[in-house]
């Protein structure tokens, strides 16, 4: 049965962390060979839809997925108006924001697909100038 809850905790480096169900009980395991989204994109407080199976250790999900939610950030805010330098987002802040403006978008778009529209856009922002490395 599919379940919702609230990314508890993730380390990117080991490659695990929990999930606090939405339903209450026993905090989830998760791995990351169990995520449907790019690794990085699994943060503490980010919510998730997930399958639960009875790991030797207790509850483990499985089939991961991100349950995307609207950018807390105008578009207007990843520019830099006033062309001071240090008013200009760097690059892999640009692509973080840039992927959760993409997933907002559309919730469908796969890693693959995200990668290529967020590199093509990168290429167009550093060639005008409108992002620094």
């Amino acid at each position: 049965m599919l379940k919702t809850g609230k990314i508890q905790r993730f380390d990117e480096t080991r490659g695990y962390g929990f999930i606090n169900p939405d339903e209450g009980g026993e905090d989830v395991f998760m791995h990351a060979n169990d995520l449907l989204d790019e690794k990085y994109l699994y943060q503490a407080g980010r919510d998730v839809e997930f399958f639960v199976e009875m790991g030797e250790k207790g509850p483990k999900a499985s089939e991961i997925r991100l349950i995307h939610q609207p950018s807390r950030r105008r578009p207007e805010q990843f520019g830099a108006d006033s062309g001071a330098a240090e008013d200009e987002p760097g690059a892999a802040g640009f692509r973080s924001e840039l992927t959760d403006v993409l997933l907002d978008a559309d919730g469908t778009l796969t890693a693959d697909q995200i990668k290529r529209i967020r590199t093509r856009i990168v290429e167009l922002a550093r060639a005008r100038g409108w992002i620094s490395d």
